[in-house]
């Protein structure tokens, strides 16, 4: 059996009262709910355009593109102009997948929520 390691962090709440927060730190983070910076977006992309992505480095790219394109959805539907909102998807579409040459996911549209 694998040997568990616990960390734990002390917090302060704004009444400054001290309150401990502990979890375990063998477990790997989840990859949607990391922010992947501009420098290492641009790698994957060009790594993705020579075919040598790794399969978790695959999985960081398809994961930070379906958030790309769930807010370009959300945004365009927040739209004035009827053209745009009648448009959403194939505009969104195009704009993240398309143009880097990426195969989108299959009914990416009904997975953004």
């Amino acid at each position: 059996m694998p040997k568990k390691t616990m960390k734990c962090i002390t917090r302060k709440k704004k009444n400054d009262e001290k309150y401990f927060f502990c979890f375990d730190s063998s477990k790997k983070t989840n990859l949607k709910s990391k922010k992947l910076s501009k420098d290492k977006y641009n790698q994957l992309l060009k790594k993705h355009k020579s075919k040598k992505l790794t399969k978790r480095e695959k999985k960081i790219l398809e994961n930070e593109l379906f958030k790309k394109y769930c807010k370009c959805i959300r945004t365009l539907k927040r739209s004035k102009n009827k053209k745009m909102y009648d448009a959403k998807y194939g505009i969104c579409m195009n704009s993240i997948y398309k143009k880097r040459n990426i195969e989108p996911p299959y009914n990416a549209s009904n997975k953004c929520k």
